[in-house]
């Protein structure tokens, strides 16, 4: 992207000079078209002029509009407008100091667009980062002439979204990288270690134990097949990880995710408190429900509990009250259902979702904290005694002959 010099010539025959950004000539020729312009001729950006960011972001070198950044965006674009600084003023300030090069490709676009005419709300949904959710509440503040109160909901949403978020991920990771580290500590004494006692044991002559025996042909069977296994996991790996990102690996993948003990529950909870939060946020703005309950099944990460709430809004939308479909999803708690439908009678249905996710947050944390306390002395257990039987099975035939 850069800005293009121009001369051309307009539907009366005047002949008219003026600059446009664009990725190419071949792009200013055809934005001109469409405005009813002949281009004479086009002068291109030089070095100084070239706009590196958002060439990277064309190309798809830099990185994407990150869930952090779009917080901070939102954040002080609500700090801007509420202190009364004019939008155009506000974007031109937040694309001067973002740092995030796909942002501030974004925002000044989107700057662009409102100089034009359009709403902001219009603006960023042009833009890639700018999610239903996002879009769709800068609507509704937009209309109300609320908009700051809207973003500051917005910022808070999104920080709880990212908590709950970071809290399953770190639940998911810990575990992993535990078993990771000794799963790559057992195959390094199998391969290096237990040879080393094998040439030592065989001198003896003496017969050794069937736990020893054990060890030392799974020892060869790990120095034989390792060239082997390690390629096969790699494409097992990457094969596994291209399988979820399908529609039906998804769906393979979220539904026995949800059966796991603990993690179900973590997973569970944890979009069951972005579902709520987002309901809540959506109608606390002025969104109709049957349109809310499309955003949120738009944002939920699990695709099972998607489904359940897609047919929640068929439901809602036959008639039904937001409860009664609820009260039938077996995952769905109890108590929870009982809050939501006295919200519906009381006519304080977002406020008392608001307090249903921050239910299932502290749930999330309860669990994570719970689950990080009991995993992990079982995986130094069981861990510690694989190792411990790899050296008792070297050294027992030791002890033996020394008896």
């Amino acid at each position: 992207m850069g800005v293009f010099k121009y001369e051309a010539v307009d539907n009366n025959g005047k002949k008219i000079t003026g600059q446009i950004d664009a990725a190419s000539e071949k792009d200013v020729r055809k934005i001109l078209r469409t405005q009813g312009i002949r281009t004479k001729k086009i002068e291109a950006p030089s070095l100084l002029e070239f706009d590196l960011g958002m060439w990277m972001v064309d190309r798809g070198f830099a990185s994407a509009i990150g869930p952090q950044d779009l917080m901070m965006f939102t954040k002080q674009l609500a700090i801007m407008i509420s202190a009364g600084v004019p939008i155009l003023a506000s974007l031109e300030i937040l694309h001067r100091s973002t740092k995030n090069v796909a942002l501030k490709v974004a925002v000044k676009k989107i700057a662009g667009d409102v100089g034009e005419g359009k709403t902001i709300a219009e603006a960023m949904s042009a833009q890639r980062g700018f999610d239903n959710l996002y879009c769709n509440l800068v609507k509704a503040g937009e209309a109300g002439g609320i908009l700051d109160q809207i973003l500051k909901k917005l910022s808070t949403h999104m920080e709880k979204q990212q908590k709950t978020k970071a809290q399953i991920k770190s639940a998911m990771m810990y575990p992993g990288i535990v078993v990771s580290v000794g799963v790559l500590v057992i195959w390094g004494m199998m391969v290096f270690v237990v040879p080393q006692f094998v040439g030592m044991l065989k001198e003896s002559g003496k017969e050794m134990p069937w736990i020893t025996q054990m060890v030392i042909d799974l020892s060869e069977f790990f120095g034989k097949y390792t060239p082997v296994m390690i390629p096969s996991a790699i494409v097992g790996t990457i094969s596994f990880f291209s399988y979820i990102k399908t529609p039906t690996g998804k769906l393979f993948w979220d539904n026995l995710s949800m059966r796991f003990p603990i993690f179900g529950m973590i997973i569970i909870k944890g979009n069951l408190s972005s579902f709520s939060n987002t309901l809540a946020t959506l109608l606390g703005a002025g969104v109709s429900l049957i349109d809310a309950l499309e955003i949120c099944i738009d944002t939920l990460d699990n695709t099972v509990i998607a489904n359940d709430i897609r047919e929640v809004k068929k439901k809602v939308m036959e008639g039904k009250t937001l409860t009664e479909p609820l009260a039938k999803i077996e995952y769905f708690p109890e108590l929870v259902t009982q809050m939501i439908r006295v919200g519906e009678q009381t006519g304080q249905i977002d406020q008392m979702l608001m307090r249903v996710a921050e239910v299932f947050e502290d749930e999330v944390d309860s669990l994570v904290t719970g689950m990080t306390k009991m995993i992990e002395p079982i995986i130094i257990v069981v861990l510690g005694g694989i190792i411990a039987t790899i050296l008792v099975a070297m050294y027992l035939p030791m002890f033996m002959s020394a008896g």
